[in-house]
């Protein structure tokens, strides 16, 4: 069963199948260069450009932990220190974990990619430099801290399948939860996200999108 829902996406890694809301993960063009491309060079690098060493990271789903695990390298490439805090209502099985190719694919210690999925309730560390807590709970039911987030991940499932997710009181509550100038990516670029992003107070910018994808959105808290 678990086998049917993995999938090998164009650049050679994988996806998985969500039956719950009845789409893939991630994008069939590629899972690791879209979520290079719109997370890590759109989102996590702006951190660079602000001349920071450090950076707090919030991801809106969790799901694989592919997200994380390009953080985490990026991090340590970059000598960046991270505190990656995840929310994921439905994290996925321990075999679905040891399935994926994400550590083949990007050359790291299967090791690592297990620990992030260990943090689901706990606090870890993959680095002396980065540490890491999902929370097995929904954005809706969570209290943000204010002005905290340097870095939003937003990575829900789509519009037409989550369509609570994509609101503005959701956008609002992440947007008082990042530091001036903080910076929110999303694969999205529907009308209704672009909408209610501005509603909550963001400014946002569509970008060229990665691979089978003509656009995303970053969005900044001015």
């Amino acid at each position: 069963m678990i086998k049917k829902r993995m999938q090998i996406t164009d650049d050679g890694s994988h996806t998985l199948f969500s039956s719950k809301v009845g789409e893939n993960y991630h994008s069939s063009f590629g899972a690791i260069q879209e979520s290079e491309h719109i997370f890590i060079g759109a989102g996590l690098a702006t951190i660079i450009d602000r001349n920071r060493n450090q950076a707090n990271i919030l991801e809106i789903g969790t799901g694989t932990g592919l997200n994380i695990l390009l953080a985490y390298l990026w991090a340590e490439k970059n000598s960046i220190a991270i505190k990656y805090t995840g929310y994921e209502p439905f994290p996925i099985s321990r075999n679905e974990v040891l399935l994926l190719n994400y550590p083949e694919q990007l050359a790291v210690d299967k090791k690592q990619f297990l620990l992030i999925h260990d943090s689901i309730g706990n606090h870890v560390s993959l680095s002396d430099e980065f540490s890491l807590l999902i929370n097995e709970a929904s954005i809706q039911s969570s209290k943000l801290t204010p002005d905290l987030y340097d870095v939003v991940f937003f990575d829900a499932f789509s519009p037409e399948s989550q369509p609570e997710m994509w609101i503005t009181e959701i956008f609002r509550k992440i947007y008082f939860s990042l530091k001036k100038n903080g910076v929110l990516t999303t694969y999205s670029c529907k009308g209704i996200v672009k909408r209610s992003l501005m509603e909550a107070g963001f400014v946002i910018e569509k970008l060229p999108g990665p691979p089978g994808k003509r656009e995303f959105l970053r969005a900044w808290k001015r």
